[in-house]
């Protein structure tokens, strides 16, 4: 078996795992037996699967591990879990996600899903999306499916999905198996640092159980890097770089030092990047636009920490933003590993490109 197939192994059997905003913990299950399996100390906490090797405070990682789906509030009815979960359920218009509700209500036409017991992972049905829309009574995104009348509320439904290339990208339902799954491949590689992998992160409150975890244990880190994806308008722009890094987002300015490292490190690889936050002011500059810096888990808890936690973020370009056609270029996969391994201190493993069947 060569190293991309390994690591294609990992990140097929995460996407067929369900981990639906909310009701993440069957996949806390498999996530768990991954890492272990490569020899990590896993503890699972209230939202928070903490993976260390043997220099846990060397070097720390953060991926969250939920994925949107929907969630059943009612006979026949199902609505968007992040907004269920987030405890927002109406759609005022003043952030991005809402924003972005908007947008892709019609990009889920005839989209497979499946039904699932949150604890255990259980199986409890198939059905297809048969419509979407923005309720004018309850100003919320509610789906209408088919063969899913049987459920009762608080059931899960996940999108059904499978890893896809196509020239050169990977594609499915990437946000954020994509880097868990890179954290995992990590762990085979000899990482001895810390990964995070947290839940509820697209429901704002992933931040909230990392920040418990440093509060507990009493400790004080700068070397926190939040991996994620990084979406762009298309191809193109997406193309423009291989990684993504920021200074600061919405809510806080990000550890310069350790920003600095990552850019260090893409500049001796050869790699090309650039500052998500640079490019958005750059484009509300161009088009007389406002949009926001966004809002990241590094950036909440570095503003609620008082100090406590401090860091930077790494991520991968992609395109089709929470989207089943979401895309990422394999070498943009392939320079994030680098960097990975380069600042955990491992070998970097050759890939050579293969297409999934």
């Amino acid at each position: 078996m060569n190293n991309r197939t390994a690591f294609l192994d990992i990140l097929k059997s995460l996407m067929r795992s369900p981990a639906v905003v909310g009701a993440e913990h069957s996949f806390f299950r498999v996530l768990q037996r991954e890492l272990e399996e490569r020899g990590a100390k896993v503890t699972w906490y209230e939202g928070v699967l903490v993976a260390q090797g043997n220099d846990p405070m060397s070097l720390m990682f953060s991926a969250h591990i939920d994925r949107h789906g929907l969630v059943c509030t009612g006979p026949n009815e199902f609505q968007y879990a992040a907004f269920v979960s987030g405890g927002r359920s109406d759609l005022l218009g003043n952030s991005v996600s809402e924003e972005l509700m908007k947008m892709i209500v019609d990009r889920f036409g005839d989209v497979e899903v499946f039904a699932y017991e949150p604890w255990s992972g259980a199986y409890r049905g198939r059905g297809n999306i048969e419509h979407a829309y923005i309720c004018p009574h309850r100003n919320n995104l509610i789906f209408e499916l088919s063969g899913m009348e049987h459920l009762v509320a608080g059931t899960p439904v996940a999108f059904r999905d499978v890893l896809r290339t196509e020239q050169e990208r990977y594609l499915g339902q990437l946000d954020n198996v994509l880097t868990a799954a890179m954290l995992v491949y990590l762990f085979e590689l000899g990482f001895q640092g810390t990964a995070f992998f947290t839940a509820q992160e697209e429901a704002g409150r992933s931040w909230r159980y990392l920040l418990e975890w440093f509060r507990r244990f009493g400790g004080s880190t700068n070397q926190l890097v939040v991996v994620d994806t990084s979406p762009y308008p298309d191809v193109p722009a997406a193309n423009e770089q291989l990684l993504v890094l920021r200074h600061s987002d919405a809510n806080a300015t990000f550890n310069a030092e350790l920003t600095n490292r990552l850019a260090d490190q893409c500049r001796r690889l050869g790699i090309r990047y650039s500052f998500k936050d640079d490019y958005i002011r750059e484009q509300n500059q161009r088009n007389g636009t406002h949009k926001s810096l966004g809002s990241t888990e590094m950036g909440r808890i570095i503003a609620a920490s008082n100090g406590l936690v401090d860091g930077t973020t790494l991520q991968i370009p992609t395109t089709g933003y929470h989207t089943m056609d979401e895309s990422a270029a394999i070498d943009a996969c392939d320079a994030f590993l680098r960097v990975l391994c380069a600042m955990g201190g491992l070998r970097y493993p050759f890939w050579t490109y293969d297409p999934i069947a």
